[in-house]
């Protein structure tokens, strides 16, 4: 019973992995999760298809690896955050899709709370940002919008969850609704320096506490599967929010170390230990996955559009007939010859927050290929980057601290060599790819194998970590500030005139 099972529900798809106590994957099984845009700026999931994909990718997985439930020693869970579902206790069914991360519908409630001059507060409790991109207000939009959920709500028949809670509630047969703290984070409704729910909050958000989860650590006992499901009744140890649990699963646990997950969006966090940290910078202050219940911070920048620009390539443009024909296409070209893209679709996350942004491509000449503009997308991608990491650099400075030395780096697009260039040379510190790319899933594989005694401390995880290849930068300083301020050049163009 050395095994791990990793569930990891993202944007874009549902997967399980099985690791073995080394921390390297064993089986994995990935299913597509279906995107549902009912208006411009709204993105929605089907919880049930959210459900119904994880349960068949873990069990996929534990027949791929050759293994039974009853040799998995305990269950990790990661997830897309802030996406919001909201559902019947009773029936276990949801009233509405799931309100996906992306979506920017509740974005008037957001200004007429940063109107009523209450930005600051919130801030001040939740390390956030008062903006569409966090649960609150899109569990208010539902209460609002779903005729008599309100009140079903205050009557007590309502859940409200992430993914995690979602999932937790559906593999525990409705026995459990819980989260973990890096979830609980995220929805602008925990006040991070005590862990628990906050009372102003949600009586300025109109929120009824009965519907909130039951706020753990992240490696904790979140409850056992239940047994008709996988063949055997396995312990929930470990959740994560996403970004949280990669920063877990690439072993940074000291103040100074950052990762970037490179998925449909880009996020970049940086550990600030214990220390509650807030940005000057555009950068927001979460809670970190905390194997105990003692606080652990990170700050945090978030592209909305990372990856999936590849995608926008592949099924808008039709440039490219798979993602991962995009480096040879960039590669065809020395350089994006003058053209800069920025992929605004939903607006632009941090450190600009210009949610009216929208996509623009400029630089172009009757010489632009489709080239150009593949290799000006993938560029696009390290550019929002190092504006993060730029960002997280002024931060740490003011703090009294060491600007960031290295950046660990993770997700799909980490294994395009081009792009990991690129961004080292636009740094100016190296680049590192694990050996395990999976790190988003390890992450809560590992908060598993603490709650269950497989690993002792935060120490000997230290020592799974390896390297696969670090890049080192090679462009002059000179240049690479150059190419940074025809960036932001670019992104002050992306506001839509009045």
């Amino acid at each position: 019973m050395t095994y791990l099972l990793a569930l990891d529900q993202g944007t874009s798809s549902s997967r399980a992995i099985v690791f073995d106590a080394q921390g390297h994957p064993i089986a994995q099984a990935q299913q597509e999760l279906t995107q549902h845009y009912p208006q411009p700026g709204w993105v929605e999931h089907d919880p049930l298809e959210i459900w119904r994909t994880q349960l068949a990718t873990a069990r996929q997985a534990l027949a791929q690896a050759g293994i039974s439930a009853a040799q998995v020693r305990s269950i990790g869970i990661t997830n897309q955050r802030e996406t919001t579902v909201l559902w019947n206790r009773h029936t276990g069914q949801p009233l509405h899709h799931a309100i996906v991360w992306q979506d920017r519908r509740a974005e008037p409630a957001c200004a007429q709370l940063r109107e009523q001059g209450q930005a600051e507060a919130i801030a001040a409790k939740t390390g956030l940002l008062v903006d569409a991109y966090f649960s609150a207000t899109k569990l208010q939009w539902l209460l609002d919008h779903i005729p008599g959920a309100r009140a079903q709500a205050e009557r007590g028949e309502l859940a409200f969850g992430t993914i995690d809670s979602w999932l937790i509630w559906q593999l525990t047969g409705g026995q459990r609704h819980v989260t973990d703290v890096s979830n609980a984070s995220r929805t602008m409704l925990l006040n991070v320096h005590t862990n628990q729910w906050d009372d102003e909050l949600l009586a300025l958000l109109r929120i009824p506490r009965a519907l909130l989860p039951e706020v753990l650590p992240s490696s904790s006992d979140f409850g056992r599967t239940a047994p008709e499901l996988l063949g055997a009744a396995v312990a929930i140890g470990g959740v994560a929010g996403d970004q949280q649990s990669a920063l877990f699963g690439q072993a940074c646990f000291k103040a100074g170390m950052a990762k970037n997950t490179y998925g449909t969006g880009c996020f970049m966090l940086m550990h600030t230990g214990g220390q509650f940290q807030r940005s000057n910078n555009g950068l927001i202050t979460t809670s970190a996955a905390q194997p105990t219940a003692q606080a652990q911070f990170a700050l945090e920048g978030s592209v909305f559009v990372g990856g999936a620009v590849v995608q926008w390539l592949r099924d808008g443009l039709h440039a490219i007939r798979a993602s991962s024909e995009v480096q040879q296409l960039a590669q065809s070209v020395p350089d994006s010859g003058g053209v800069m893209f920025v992929p605004a679709f939903t607006g632009l996350g941090a450190p600009y927050w210009k949610p009216d942004a929208r996509g623009t491509i400029t630089g172009l000449t009757r010489g632009t290929t489709i080239a150009h503009i593949a290799r000006a997308a993938l560029e696009s991608i390290a550019y929002q980057s190092a504006a993060l990491l730029q960002a997280m650099a002024r931060d740490a400075v003011a703090a009294g601290s060491s600007p960031v030395s290295e950046l660990r780096v993770d997700g799909g697009a980490c294994v395009n060599d081009l792009l990991m260039q690129f961004q080292a040379d636009l740094l100016g510190i190296p680049v590192v790819r694990p050996a395990c790319i999976e790190t988003t899933a390890l992450g809560a594989a590992y908060l598993a194998g603490l709650s269950c005694g497989l690993y002792a401390n935060t120490e000997e995880i230290a020592h799974l970590w390896r390297a696969e290849r670090r890049f080192l930068p090679t462009l002059p300083r000179e240049r690479a500030e150059e190419l940074m301020a025809h960036w932001e050049h670019a992104v002050r163009q992306t506001t839509l005139a009045p």
